[in-house]
C-alpha cells in the first residue's frame, strides 16, 4: 500500500509493519509478511525472528548442546560405577524409560542389582553402546 501510495501520488510515503500473527512454525499460513504482490523482503529472515521462530530454534540448539557437554563432562570425569549409581540410585525402582534401554541394549536385569558389570558400564556410558 505504501508503494502503491508513493509510486501513483509521487509522494514520500512510510509503512508501518507489524509483527506477523503466530501461525504454524516458520510462518507457514500465519506469517503475515505478505504472501501476494507485496511483499517484505527477505521473508523468511522477517518471519523467524518477528514470529519468535528463530528464538525457539536457538533455545532448542543451546539446550541439546548443554546435554551434550554435561553428559561429555560427567563420561570423562566419573567411574564407572559412580556413574551408574548416579543413574540408578540403589533401592529405587528404575523408571520405565531406563527399562526401554535395557531392552533396547539386550541387558536381562531388570533391577540394578541384577545387573553384570559389564552390563552396568554399557548401560551407563553412551560410548559403549554401540
Amino acid at each position: 500500500l505504501a508503494q502503491s501510495l508513493s509510486a501513483h501520488l509521487h509522494k514520500q510515503t512510510i509503512a508501518c509493519i507489524r509483527q506477523p500473527s503466530m501461525g504454524p512454525t516458520f510462518g507457514i499460513k500465519g506469517g503475515a509478511a505478505g504472501g501476494g504482490y507485496s511483499q517484505v523482503m527477505p521473508m523468511d529472515e522477517f518471519n523467524m525472528h518477528l514470529t519468535g521462530d528463530i528464538h525457539a530454534i536457538a533455545t532448542a540448539h543451546n539446550l541439546v548442546a548443554a546435554a551434550i557437554d554435561t553428559r561429555i563432562f560427567h563420561e570423562a570425569t566419573q567411574t564407572d560405577e559412580a556413574l551408574f549409581k548416579r543413574l540408578c540410585p540403589p533401592g529405587k525402582p528404575l523408571p520405565q524409560v531406563m527399562i526401554r534401554r535395557l531392552e533396547k541394549l539386550g541387558i536381562a536385569g531388570r533391577t540394578p542389582e541384577e545387573m553384570a558389570p559389564e552390563d552396568r558400564v554399557r548401560f551407563a556410558r553412551y560410548g559403549h553402546n554401540h
